[in-house]
């Protein structure tokens, strides 16, 4: 079998992505996928700088939907279309992303953590004069903090995202270093019935292995976690299922025999 879903991907109605969502349909089709899930940002109060400035990650969603509805439309029959969002979690926001998914009608949503105390852990000043290991060990705990502090979310994406723009990269990242965080996290996300993915944008970007890394991806299997999307989190379509021969192989390695495709935030189950 092969992975025939990309469960992240973001179209220009992402802050961070000038390519349209046709575009990518049409690349996903020539692929031959038969499910993408588009998962526009959402990350309110997201701080402000030169690259990212003010309302970047803010969402049209009347115009992401009726773009979405047209594409799906088009295409029917030859590739199933899913309308997700990626809710950017903060414990001070989570009123407002629940306010915000009450009033919408996604097929799945991704919770993640891109920020955090109004830093944005990926720009370099954050890391400046300070331990590696205490930046990442923050990072990790601000994620049991948003699970702690909001629940409607389907998966949480790239746990070790924190990895993929920091200076020291991966290269002296241990999961041992960090592992009471990630068991915390594992089993406040099987205590509330939610599920994992695993985002290969950390290869795409030079990474030695996807979101997050092959020892949280087989503890969590041990665990008896089985909620596992797959997503390239591709803003261009030449992303769009990049790594997922090479993540099957790890899943398997792992235990593992199915990932999951969310439709109306209920869970399928396909065969790795």
């Amino acid at each position: 079998m092969a992975i025939l879903a990309d469960s992240h991907i973001h179209s220009s109605f992402s802050g961070d992505s000038v390519t349209p969502m046709e575009a990518l349909v049409q690349r996903g089709i020539q692929m031959g996928l038969r499910q993408m899930c588009f998962t526009e940002h959402l990350d309110l109060d997201f701080p402000v700088s030169e690259k990212h400035p003010k309302d970047t990650f803010t969402m049209d969603m009347p115009a992401y939907e009726a773009e979405y509805i047209r594409c799906k439309a088009l295409y029917q029959g030859e590739i199933q279309l899913l309308m997700g969002v990626e809710l950017g979690l903060q414990p001070h926001v989570a009123e407002e992303n629940q306010a915000f998914l009450h009033a919408g009608n996604f097929d799945f949503v991704i919770g993640s953590s891109h920020a955090y105390r109004g830093q944005d852990p990926c720009e370099p000043h954050h890391h400046t004069g300070r331990p590696e290991r205490e930046v990442y060990a923050e990072y990790f705990q601000s994620i049991i903090d948003n699970i702690n502090s909001f629940r409607d979310f389907d998966v949480f994406g790239h746990l070790d995202y924190i990895l993929r723009y920091s200076p020291g990269r991966d290269s002296n990242y241990t999961y041992a270093d960090y592992r009471d965080y990630f068991e915390a996290i594992f089993r406040l996300l099987l205590a509330k019935g939610k599920g994992i993915e695993v985002n290969t944008g950390g290869l795409v970007k030079g990474l030695r292995e996807p979101h997050p890394c092959i020892e949280a991806l087989r503890r969590y299997r041990e665990l008896g976690g089985e909620v596992l999307t797959i997503g390239s989190d591709a803003h261009v379509a030449k992303n769009l299922g990049a790594y997922f021969a090479q993540v099957r192989d790890i899943l398997l390695d792992c235990g593992y025999r199915y990932y999951t495709v969310f439709t109306g935030r209920m869970p399928q189950w396909f065969k790795l």
